[in-house]
């Protein structure tokens, strides 16, 4: 069921598969998965959340199963889905968390070293941030993919989305440094094929490997990395454009949000940032409410 999800990412799929194996594990067979009743799902939803899972873990182990079952009942391998009367699990909408613009700057400023590693791992940064796009859209890019040219780069976003993302002068310096003779050059292996970035020995980096590349060099400088990873640096290129005046239509573009309303989270962000600076820094804005 898993291989013909269309247009899902490798690391969604391996999260349905989780999800899946975690009930399999807890029903005890196949047998038992096939001939699974609603009763029965109930249960095993309240197991997650009495084990601590976070409500967005088990939204998703609710819409994993939803899916499965529908396919299984598509597919006449089942009659009756006894997801059918699931209620539909809501994830909560929390506000995401954007680093400060003088965190980004000291990061980026972190990387001060010539070597091919500093040279990708600068670039990471500045790709990241300079973009907005998700990590798994800059990991699966590929050198064909940038045009330094027209100052542009081809990002392939979720359900196999192509759009066009402009590159500023930082990422565009960055990205011709690494490119050129002493940065992904001395990396590049048989392995490498086109793929942009690459980790030390040729292959393709993962997402665990640039959260590491992030915390490290946030701890050279003695930066706080509780939470640093890479989906914060697109929260935070959204965060700021927003609130330095950018028409929230051309961040839903750059971000390549299929709908205004998951956009709209950061205009929030945004508000509660300025108001955060109104508070400090006005003289009559003291104990506002």
């Amino acid at each position: 069921m898993l291989t013909v999800i269309d247009g899902r990412s490798q690391f969604t799929i391996s999260s349905y598969e989780s999800d899946l194996r975690s009930l399999l594990q807890h029903i005890g067979s196949e047998r038992a998965l096939l001939g699974i009743s609603a009763a029965e799902l109930d249960e095993y939803f309240a197991h997650l959340r009495s084990i601590g899972r976070k409500p967005s873990t088990v939204a998703r182990a609710m819409s994993t199963c939803r899916s499965f079952y529908r396919f299984l009942v598509d597919e006449r391998i089942l009659m009756v889905d006894p997801t059918a009367r699931l209620p539909i699990a809501t994830r909560s909408q929390s506000l995401p968390k954007a680093l400060a613009e003088s965190t980004i700057d000291a990061l980026i400023h972190s990387v001060q070293g010539d070597s091919p590693l500093d040279l990708r791992d600068r670039m990471i940064i500045e790709f990241l941030y300079g973009t907005g796009a998700r990590v798994t859209e800059m990991l699966n890019a590929e050198i064909q993919d940038i045009d330094l040219d027209e100052m542009l780069i081809r990002v392939m976003g979720k359900g196999s989305k192509q759009r066009l993302v402009p590159v500023g002068t930082k990422l565009a310096f960055s990205l011709r440094e690494y490119l050129g003779p002493q940065g992904r050059q001395k990396l590049a292996t048989s392995n490498s094929k086109s793929w942009l970035v690459v980790n030390q020995r040729g292959n393709p980096l993962t997402r665990h490997g640039v959260n590491e590349i992030l915390v490290r060099r946030a701890r050279t400088v003695g930066m706080d990395s509780t939470g640093l990873h890479a989906h914060a640096f697109r929260h935070s290129c959204a965060t700021h454009m927003i609130a330095h005046g950018a028409d929230i239509r051309v961040v839903q573009e750059l971000l390549g949000h299929s709908s205004i309303a998951t956009t709209q989270r950061y205009t929030s962000v945004a508000l509660t940032t300025l108001r955060t600076a109104y508070e400090s820094a006005h003289p009559r804005a003291v104990n506002l409410p």
